[in-house]
């Protein structure tokens, strides 16, 4: 004996289609603003610097009243001690001279031809001015503009998007019943191939 049915199935098929959650975001515009501090260049000059004191030039020229004064004193003084030598020379000649007269008649004709005239010549002025200098100096200060920049960006807007899961059904379950069998003969006598049952065997 074979089977006279045949039987079977068809599974069902489901495609599922899966969608990521994501964040979206619209991009925002920037704005830039670029500010210059300008510095530059600094220089400080100092120049040498001359000092020049003429006071004893000028004293020598046309001296103050105060030394005046002074200047007097002094040559009273040197005066007065050239005067003392001399009458210390004549005084000292005197006593060391002999009685027959002659020295009073020398001293006479010594103070005669002794110059008295001074002519007082002299280099005007008799002193130089004192100089004197301080060095100069020069300094540079360079320095470069600064650029600033300011960025300003607009506020971005986030939009999340939630995941999703698709289902979707290609194909439906299904039986299939298949009849595989021969004709059926009722009697089954009236069947061509018809064998009879030996029951005595």
């Amino acid at each position: 004996m074979y089977p006279l049915i045949e039987i079977q199935t068809v599974p069902i098929e489901i495609q599922m289609k899966v969608t990521n959650a994501r964040l979206e975001y619209a991009r925002g515009t920037a704005q830039m603003e670029v500010s210059r501090d300008k510095r530059g260049l600094q220089i400080r000059s100092q120049p040498i610097k001359v000092n020049i004191d003429t006071f004893e030039a000028r004293s020598s020229v046309m001296p103050t009243t105060a030394q005046r004064i002074q200047q007097s004193a002094q040559n009273g003084i040197q005066a007065s001690y050239e005067a003392t030598a001399v009458l210390a020379q004549q005084g000292r000649a005197m006593m060391e001279s002999p009685v027959d007269g002659t020295v009073i008649p020398q001293m006479a004709k010594d103070t005669v031809q002794r110059p008295m005239v001074n002519l007082n010549i002299q280099f005007l002025p008799s002193a130089g001015a004192d100089l004197s200098w301080t060095g100069g100096e020069m300094s540079i200060h360079y320095e470069m503009d600064k650029l600033n920049f300011d960025w300003r960006m607009e506020q971005m807007n986030f939009t999340f998007v939630p995941g999703d899961i698709e289902f979707t059904m290609t194909q439906r379950p299904d039986v299939i019943i298949k009849y595989v069998g021969g004709p059926l003969y009722v009697p089954p006598s009236s069947d061509p191939d018809y064998e009879p049952v030996d029951v005595m065997a």
